[in-house]
């Protein structure tokens, strides 16, 4: 096979597959969401239900729970045991990276749900088959004065759960590629990058909302904000490596021009996933025409970026070891 692809040798080092590549961006694409939700809530929300702060809070508060229990069955299925997944919720060891990930998600699961019920509150109510999750809200309801409390729990649960999916791989000593301080914050910069695009792909989609110039410029120069953010993490995730000591910076120089990976890096992450979002916003600001149709594809190719960082920094992890 051409070296310019890989060998069969190499990729036969894979523990890690597809499925913990895919929770972990699930897991992200949770946290992130209803963080920026409750960002939105706290700052921009207005309060007429069609406006377009009002659909980015309803989307991050569905996406959040679908995404984390759509990764909770990825991971279970993928552990090969799913009969025996319950151990890991009564058996903790707080030095375990892992166990302080599965205590994250057992308290930011249930929290995150309830705010759900909360936001649809008045479409539950409608349905007789969601007629016993009333006497849960009307519980919740009945804490209305730590309403805020509550929010900044479930802020601080989800900021845990973004940050954790990089923690548990760079505990992983052997592997340079994973071994660096700066990969949970840039797992939680891309959090919040997908975050910020589900919730505006999914609000603009799928719930009723009043959008003008205005509000698509901001949107934009929103997505923008935390691209910028996240380039130069890359940057500095990268010169880390080349500046660490053992394996890290052969590694590092394979990951970045050797193989497929390397090309899913620069033509993926990099091209598709942060540079082509910035030259719609450079394209739409200088020409000053702002089309929902810019928003919608900059949000979808943003999470089609970070689902694809999430697989390089799988692969290449495990397959680059210097």
């Amino acid at each position: 096979m051409s070296p310019m692809w890989g060998s069969v040798e190499q990729y036969s080092t894979i523990h890690w597959s597809w499925a913990i590549a895919i929770y972990l961006f699930l897991a992200g694409l949770s946290s992130g969401s209803i963080i920026v939700a409750l960002l939105v809530k706290w700052n921009r929300h207005e309060r007429s239900n069609s406006s377009i702060w009002d659909a980015m809070i309803k989307a991050g508060s569905v996406v959040a729970p679908v995404a984390i229990f759509l990764g909770l069955i990825v991971l279970v299925i993928d552990l090969g045991r799913p009969l025996s997944f319950y151990w890991l919720l009564i058996r903790y060891n707080i030095t375990s990276v892992m166990s302080l990930g599965v205590l994250f998600l057992l308290i930011y699961t249930p929290i995150v749900v309830v705010f759900m019920l909360l936001v649809f509150e008045r479409s539950v109510i409608k349905y007789p088959f969601f007629a016993p999750l009333e006497s849960l809200i009307n519980l919740v309801k009945s804490f209305h004065s730590y309403a805020k409390i509550i929010e900044y729990f479930l802020f601080a649960a989800a900021l845990c759960v973004g940050s954790y999916t990089g923690f548990l791989l760079s505990a992983l000593y052997a592997i340079p590629l994973w071994n660096s301080p700066l990969l949970p914050i840039l797992f939680l910069t891309s959090s919040l990058s997908s975050g910020v695009a589900v919730n505006i792909l999914i609000g603009l989609l799928f719930f009723k909302s009043t959008i003008n110039a205005e509000s698509i410029k901001y949107l934009l120069v929103l997505d923008t904000r935390v691209i910028l953010t996240e380039l130069p993490l890359l940057g500095l995730f990268f010169i880390g490596l080349f500046y660490a000591g053992g394996d890290a910076p052969s590694a590092a120089k394979m990951a970045l021009t050797e193989g497929f990976w390397a090309g899913i890096f620069w033509l993926g992450v990099i091209g598709v996933g942060l540079g082509l979002p910035l030259l719609t916003v450079i394209i739409a600001l200088r020409s000053h025409v702002y089309r929902v149709g810019y928003v919608v594809i900059n949000s979808m190719v943003v999470i089609l970026g970070v689902l694809m960082l999430r697989y390089y920094i799988i692969y290449a992890g495990q397959i680059y070891l210097g």
